[in-house]
Order: C-alpha cells, then sequence, then structure tokens
C-alpha cells in the first residue's frame, strides 16, 4: 500500500466507523426494549448484572489487543512476515491460555458468584448454567477478539465494521426471534454470545485470507516476543486503566460523598455527554493503524498531515454537535429520561460534562490515538495517570466543600467540575504543546490551522440558537416540545450554513458537490472555443 492507499482507508473507514456507531446505537435502543419488555424482572436484571461484568473483562484485555493492531500495521509496511506471525501467534495463544483460565474460574466461581450478585437462593440453580455459558463465551472471546484488530491494522476498517454490522442485525433479529417464541433464558444468551463469537471468527477468516503469509502457529510462540510485545501493551494497558479511572470514577465518588440517590441525578445529566464521546472518537480510532503504518515506515510528513487533518475534521464534527447540544441540552435529558422537569442540578452536571468530552475532542483524541502508536506510549502513560490522579483528587476535594456548604444533591455539581479541571490543564499545557512540537508548528499556528475555521463556523449556529431559545421556548428545563424541535431545526440549518460557508475548503466543497445528483450540481461556464 502506498501513503495515498492508507490515507483513504482511513478516512473511509472513520465514515464506516461512524454508520457502524449509529447502527449500534438505534439496534441497542431497540434490543433493550425488547428485552426489557420480554423477559421477567428478574431474568432482565440478570442479563444486565453479567453483560456489566462483560464490560469490565476489558480490563484483562492487557493491552495485547492494541498491541496486535499496532504489529500488523508494522508488519504490513514493513512485509516482515515472519516476525508478524511470532507476534500473533504469542499473542493469540497468550490469550488462548488466560482463556482457559477464565473459563474454569467462571465455572468454579458461578456458585459464589451468584451469592454476591444478590441472586435469590431459590434462583441460582437456573441461573448457574446460564453463567457458566457466559464466562466461557467470555473466554472464547479474548482470542478471537484480535482478529477485528488485525483487519484494523491490514486498513481494512471497513471489513471490520461491515462484519460487526452483520453482528448487530442479527444479534437484534434473533434475540426477537427468540423473544416472540418465549424460548428460554439460556437460549437468549446463547444468541448474544454467538452473535459477539461468530463476527470474530468472520474476521479471522477475512484477515488471515488478506496475508496469506502469516501463519497462526503453537510452535511460532515465542517468549522474546511475548516480552517484546508485552511492554508496549503494558503501556497501553495502563494508559487504558488511566482512562477508565478519569472516565467513569465519577458515579463512585457520588455514592461515596453525595449518597446513592445522587449517583440518578449524575447519571442522567452526564448520558448526553456519554453518547457525544462516542459519536466524536470514531475519527480518531480510524487513524490509529494508519497512524502505526506511517511511523513504521517513516513517512513522518504524511504523519504530520493525517494528524493535523484528522484533528480539523474531529473538531469540524463535534463543534456543531457540541454548541446543538448545550443550546437543547434540556430536551436531550428529558428524551433520554423521560422527566418532564429534569432537576437543575442535573442541568447543570450535563453541561459541564458535555463541555468536558468536548475538550477531549479538541486537545486528546486524535493526537492520544494517534501517538500511541508512534512509539511514545510511555510519556502519554505517565500524562494519562497525572490527568486521572488530578480528576480523582479535584472531584472528590470540590464534592467535599459543597457538602460540607449544604449542597445537598446539587454537590454533584463538584464532582463534574472536578473532571473538567484537570482535563483543560493537561490539554492546552502539556498535549497541546506536544502536538505543536510534533507537527513543526507554534501552538497558535497549529489552533489556526486546526480549530479556528470549525470553530468560526458555529458562531451563526450560536447566534441563532440562542435567539431561537429566547423566542420559542420558555426558560431551561420547561421548554415546550413544539417551539423546541422549531428551534432545533432552525439552529441545524445555521449549523450547516456556517460550516459551509466558512469551515469548508473550496477542494472540500467541490468533493461534496460531485456526491451529489447532477442536476443538483451548480455547472460552470463552457470554456469559449479559441480562435
Amino acid at each position: 500500500m502506498n501513503t495515498e492507499d492508507v490515507k483513504k482507508a482511513a478516512w473511509l473507514g472513520a465514515l464506516s466507523n461512524y454508520g457502524r456507531t449509529l447502527l449500534r446505537i438505534i439496534l441497542g435502543l431497540v434490543t433493550f426494549r425488547m428485552l426489557y419488555q420480554g423477559l421477567s424482572k428478574e431474568d432482565f436484571g440478570f442479563w444486565s448484572l453479567l453483560w456489566s461484568v462483560f464490560g469490565y473483562g476489558i480490563l484483562l484485555d492487557f493491552g495485547f489487543g492494541y498491541a496486535a493492531q499496532k504489529r500488523v500495521a508494522e508488519g504490513l509496511a514493513k512485509k516482515d512476515w515472519d516476525k508478524l506471525s511470532r507476534a500473533l501467534s504469542t499473542i493469540f495463544f497468550f490469550y488462548l491460555g488466560a482463556a482457559v483460565i477464565i473459563g474454569a474460574l467462571g465455572w468454579y466461581m458461578s456458585g459464589p458468584l451468584l451469592g454476591w450478585l444478590g441472586v435469590a437462593a431459590d434462583k441460582q440453580d437456573l441461573y448457574r448454567p446460564v453463567t457458566v455459558l457466559f464466562f466461557g463465551g467470555m473466554a472464547l472471546g479474548f482470542p478471537m477478539g484480535i482478529f477485528p484488530e488485525v483487519l484494523r491494522g491490514l486498513q481494512q476498517i471497513q471489513t471490520a465494521n461491515r462484519i460487526a454490522m452483520l453482528g448487530l442485525v442479527a444479534n437484534a433479529s434473533l434475540l426477537a426471534l427468540a423473544l416472540w417464541l418465549h424460548w428460554s433464558l439460556m437460549a437468549v444468551f446463547m444468541i448474544a454470545l454467538g452473535c459477539v463469537l461468530v463476527p470474530d471468527l468472520l474476521a479471522g477468516w477475512a484477515a488471515l485470507r488478506a496475508m496469506p503469509e502469516v501463519r497462526i502457529r503453537p510452535s511460532l510462540f515465542c517468549k522474546r516476543e511475548l516480552f517484546s510485545t508485552g511492554k508496549f501493551s503494558l503501556f497501553a494497558w495502563v494508559n487504558m486503566i488511566s482512562n477508565l479511572l478519569r472516565n467513569k470514577t465519577d458515579q463512585i465518588v457520588v455514592g461515596a460523598v453525595v449518597g446513592l440517590p445522587a449517583v440518578a441525578l449524575y447519571q442522567a445529566g452526564g448520558k448526553a455527554g456519554e453518547m457525544f464521546g462516542i459519536i466524536t472518537k470514531q475519527i480518531a480510532d480510524a487513524l490509529s493503524p494508519a497512524a502505526a503504518y506511517f511511523h513504521a515506515g517513516g513517512r513522518k510528513d504524511a504523519l504530520r498531515a493525517m494528524l493535523l487533518k484528522g484533528l480539523r475534521l474531529t473538531v469540524l464534527v463535534a463543534a456543531p454537535l457540541y454548541v446543538g447540544g448545550a443550546l437543547y441540552l434540556d430536551i436531550l435529558v428529558r428524551i433520554l429520561t423521560g422527566e418532564k422537569t429534569p432537576a437543575m442540578s442535573t442541568l447543570v452536571v450535563g453541561e459541564i460534562l458535555l463541555f468536558w468530552y468536548f475538550h477531549l475532542a479538541l486537545t486528546h483524541l486524535v493526537f492520544k490515538k494517534m501517538f500511541m502508536m508512534c512509539g511514545q506510549e510511555r510519556r502519554l502513560m505517565w500524562q494519562g495517570l497525572g490527568e486521572a490522579g488530578l480528576n480523582i483528587l479535584f472531584s472528590v476535594g470540590l464534592t467535599l466543600i459543597l457538602v460540607n456548604r449544604n449542597w445537598g444533591h446539587d454537590a454533584i455539581i463538584g464532582v463534574a467540575a472536578g473532571s473538567v479541571l484537570p482535563t483543560v490543564l493537561f490539554g492546552w499545557f502539556v498535549l497541546w504543546r506536544w502536538a505543536a512540537e510534533e507537527t513543526e508548528l507554534t501552538k497558535t499556528a497549529l489552533f489556526r490551522a486546526t480549530l479556528l475555521r470549525p470553530l468560526l463556523a458555529c458562531v451563526p449556529m450560536l447566534l441563532t440558537g440562542l435567539a431561537c431559545r429566547l423566542i420559542l421556548g420558555p426558560a431551561f428545563g420547561q421548554a415546550e416540545w413544539l417551539p423546541s424541535l422549531t428551534g432545533m431545526a432552525i439552529t441545524g440549518i445555521a449549523a450547516i450554513a456556517g460550516v459551509w460557508s466558512i469551515a469548508l475548503e473550496p477542494a472540500e466543497k467541490d468533493r461534496l458537490r460531485q456526491k451529489l445528483p447532477a442536476r443538483f450540481r451548480s455547472s460552470a461556464p463552457l470554456p469559449k472555443p479559441v480562435a
């Protein structure tokens, strides 16, 4: 692959990421409703508890999945298939050994685990086989889960996403059939696990077919390769843990300092920010394997160009979404929670966390995702740990101050504010300066090249949205539906106009025009014939 092929694969992969994410959100909402109505309350609660355990299973990844993506991208750049065969064989069989241990522990601990989860004694005999099945499937997911990462390393993100989308559609369809026919809870779990594992198998077939020179064999397992790959994996894993501490400890702080009832208020405000974060990270995810490829091939100019364009496009997506979300957050919270009048502390928390995720898109996402693949994992690890530590310190400290001042449940605002402060400090004083060094620009020049025009493009949207809120909608948090939806539509039109007239470059406008049907394109005058 040449430089242009890799760039094209990265940008098409980013678009594919958005398609997969949209489908996942839609089918996730549909599946949630089906399961909530089709299962008993006990079965649905058990389902939710086990899948929450599955979510934390990523901690047992130890960063090797990310390492597989990096190793494949480097192998593709250097054409060193023997080394890549050793690396993938080592990772696969390391995971296979871990899978045996996880499966055995799941079988052995299934009984005590049900007690710890609060399952009633008369239900434990029914749920134990399901638990053993679940942990067996979770164990198999470890070695098979490297294959989607291999496809991404091969710059075949679109293929990985197509397979994942097939799994999502199959999962929703088969679950609907199982619930309609009143199949057992065991069957429901088998469908869900199968729709995770079968796509991974398909990804493995596609990946090995794309690189016939690579072999995965037990004889290729190499302790030296395990140690070599493990160094990167350890840094990537610790960085993942620091991100988890930064992003997921807020609820723990709220519950411990303010009280469990306040967790619901906090989560209601933070849900819009979480969805915003899922949407805005897709470009950064698609650029990671391309960054590893360019770094391995010594293509520094291509790496810098992709960093600049990736950051600019991420902000081009994030800025209008943030402004619209901030203007109409009360409507979003009401849609998500069903509450007619959300608590003001929930709305304030929502605004703070929405800004937090937006700031991550400005200064963190693209740079950290790309340069984790470019030999900077140790430095990024220390940056992440420092930011996570300050996040916890500020969140606890500010919340305790507000609790001592008798703010009650409104003290959850301190937790949210404590998350924003370290992100702003590390974002502008550490990461932005570092990104400027890597792109060989001044910090001001980097801002002008990436952030200025996308942010200016949101000014018409902001002014229009504020006018709509003032004219069409009453007080924040109590807006009527019809005026608010009208205002959102008008604000969206202003956003499109601002992005088109201010943010997009002439070449980008021309490419977008070419995507339109012929009758909608503005035709240029024909050149006059030369006499």
